[in-house]
């Protein structure tokens, strides 16, 4: 992320309000990753890149867009509670005529008068019983360990249900 972001982060999510230790326990292990200051509210990335789609997924030279935003989706947004939606990625920004720039805002203002609906990036909630309760490290059985990236945090759709 640019410098900038990184240091309205440090400034703004602060120790109690940001996130803070809530409680530790043999059920609870803090109030984080799903849990936390900021849960239950909404949020999403708005991203401007100057490559290519093609450079920012799976084969791609700077791999998944997913895994790119991961550290800051699920490290600084899920981590205080937020309920984190997909990213609006916006792909040679500095490219773009008046006819892309007004194409993508007309795109942006539906993603915007949707955000109540839309469905969120299912990570995985550190206290939800996936993660061994004192190493925080995914339980066997969980998510397809060939996997790719940070896959594994995110749950999947199967049987009928949302399960590793």
């Amino acid at each position: 992320m640019p410098a900038i972001l990184k240091g309205w982060f440090e400034r703004v999510y602060l120790y109690g309000f940001g996130y803070g230790l809530g409680e530790y326990n043999d059920k609870r292990w803090g109030d984080r990753y799903g849990d936390g200051k900021m849960l239950g509210k909404r949020a999403f990335l708005l991203v401007m890149v100057g490559w290519w789609k093609e450079h920012l997924f799976a084969r791609g030279i700077a791999g998944p867009i997913d895994d790119v935003l991961f550290l800051i989706n699920y490290g600084m947004l899920y981590y205080t509670g937020f309920v984190v939606l997909p990213a609006f990625v916006v792909y040679l920004a500095d490219w773009f005529d008046d006819e892309k720039f007004w194409s993508m805002a007309i795109d942006l203002r539906q993603k915007l008068k949707s955000l109540s609906d839309e469905r969120p990036i299912a990570y995985r909630c550190q206290n939800g019983g996936d993660y061994e309760l004192l190493t925080l490290v995914l339980k066997d059985g969980l998510g397809d360990s060939s996997a790719p990236g940070f896959s594994l945090h995110v749950m999947k759709e199967e049987l009928g249900g949302l399960s590793g």
